[in-house]
């Protein structure tokens, strides 16, 4: 298997997300990957991949992988069903800081119990 396929679902997520700029090679072995991920979640989401494929530390990919926008975390399209701390949870693993996306958000939001569907939420850094 070429290190390529291997990490062929690193490269399917870099086109699911949009990455910018991206750029692959291979060389003795080992798979170049570059590319502007437009969020830190969107690079995390990247990294994620590639450990879950190559282990904590692998050899046989570099990536270069920058951020378009690190004044958030991400943007985030409220889905039906969703809450704050539905949101919270996934992104920071902790429902109960629904309040900094509730903070972050109050130019949309007035009541943390009250968000729409298609509603487009800043999830800022922490």
């Amino acid at each position: 298997m070429s290190v390529k396929s291997k990490y062929q679902p690193v490269l399917s997520l870099g086109e699911q997300l949009g990455i910018k700029n991206g750029d692959v090679s291979e060389e003795g072995g080992i798979l170049k990957i570059k590319g502007e991920a437009n969020t830190p979640y969107e690079k995390n989401l990247l990294w994620d991949k590639i450990k879950a494929i190559g282990g904590e530390h692998p050899a046989d990919i570099k990536a270069n992988i920058t951020v378009g926008d690190n004044s958030v975390f991400h943007r985030h399209t409220v889905k039906s069903g969703e809450s704050l701390s539905k949101i919270a949870k996934h992104y920071y693993g902790d429902p109960m800081k629904y309040t900094k996306i509730f903070e972050a958000n109050t130019g949309i939001l007035s009541n943390p119990d009250v968000i729409h569907p298609d509603q487009v939420l800043i999830i800022p850094n922490l």
